[in-house]
């Protein structure tokens, strides 16, 4: 199969792109033909050698759309030529590949009014913002929200699911992004760029930070007394508070075809629609890290690998 993938560590420049061994589904697994996968930060991060869980030789990537072309033995309730989508297990990379062997249990099939492209965009982020808003920070109707970053893939489906839940949602953004968040359903946009946001919220009932840094730290200052705070761009642990009247969380990000399929209803629903996508060959996979690497961009970076 064609993948992109490397030998070394470092920036974009050590992608090659080219022949790589074939996956064999195991016992409980399917192998599949992927037509789309998406970009996402922790991709970088595993090319600059971050994870330490990595072997080299590495195709990197977490989450795919495709196509079943094989089952393993122990598989009963996924057949060949399903459309599916999904995320990889924590510790497994392989996406940008035109193949990859997964475990049958955490893959969903793809409803056919949501393109490849589509999918792949909404799989690592969807599940990603399901868990912070819903499962850890239990984002309530009524509630007032804080996301950091609205503007980004998970953050943008975290805006639309909390105005599905009934919260009152402020995000940060670009002034060249104001528009896109609101579209989203952001009732208050604050320009990073021109306003300091702990001067211009108070008294959120939760945060919710896909920034990380310097934002990360200063997000518990919007926090009422008794408010919680969820971080994905800090590390395994999140930061700790200053104060002690606020709870800071980790959100774990488990993988299951059950939270894939509540991304498809709330996707049925209307309740969120796919990112805006920019879309790249594998074999231009050094520039769309280059651009996933500024965090300059909106939406999702996909792609299109069949």
């Amino acid at each position: 199969m064609k993948a992109a993938f490397i030998e070394r560590y470092g920036g974009p420049e050590v992608f090659q792109y080219g022949d790589f061994p074939d996956p064999v589904a195991g016992s409980d697994d399917v192998v599949v033909d992927i037509v789309a996968a998406s970009v996402n930060a922790a991709d970088w991060k595993v090319r600059l050698g971050e994870y330490k869980h990595t072997k080299l030789p590495l195709v990197p990537g977490r989450d795919f759309s495709g196509v079943v072309s094989a089952i393993g033995k122990g598989v009963g309730d996924i057949a060949i030529g399903d459309a599916v989508f999904g995320v990889c297990e924590a510790g497994q990379e392989g996406t940008y590949a035109e193949k990859i062997a997964i475990k049958a249990a955490i893959v969903a099939r793809k409803p056919s009014d949501l393109s490849h492209d589509n999918a792949a965009a909404l799989a690592l982020t969807g599940l990603t913002a399901l868990n912070a808003v819903e499962d850890t920070l239990k984002l309530q109707r009524g509630e007032t929200i804080l996301i950091q970053g609205g503007a980004g893939g998970v953050a943008g489906f975290a805006i639309e699911l909390a105005k599905h839940i009934g919260a009152r949602v402020i995000t940060t953004a670009s002034a060249a992004n104001h528009a896109y968040v609101r579209a989203l359903g952001a009732d208050e946009i604050i320009d990073y760029n021109a306003r300091d946001f702990t001067q211009a919220v108070a008294s959120c009932d939760a945060v919710f930070d896909t920034v990380g840094g310097d934002v990360a730290q200063r997000s518990f200052a919007v926090l009422k007394s008794g408010g919680r705070a969820a971080f994905i761009a800090s590390g395994a642990q999140a930061p700790k508070p200053e104060r002690t009247d606020v709870t800071a969380l980790r959100p774990p990000v488990g993988r299951g075809r059950r939270p894939l399929e509540r991304i498809v209803e709330l996707y049925q629903a209307g309740a969120v629609r796919p990112p805006e996508i920019k879309l790249y060959r594998l074999s231009e996979a050094a520039d769309a890290h280059r651009l996933s690497e500024s965090r300059h961009f909106r939406g999702k970076l996909v792609f299109r690998v069949r």
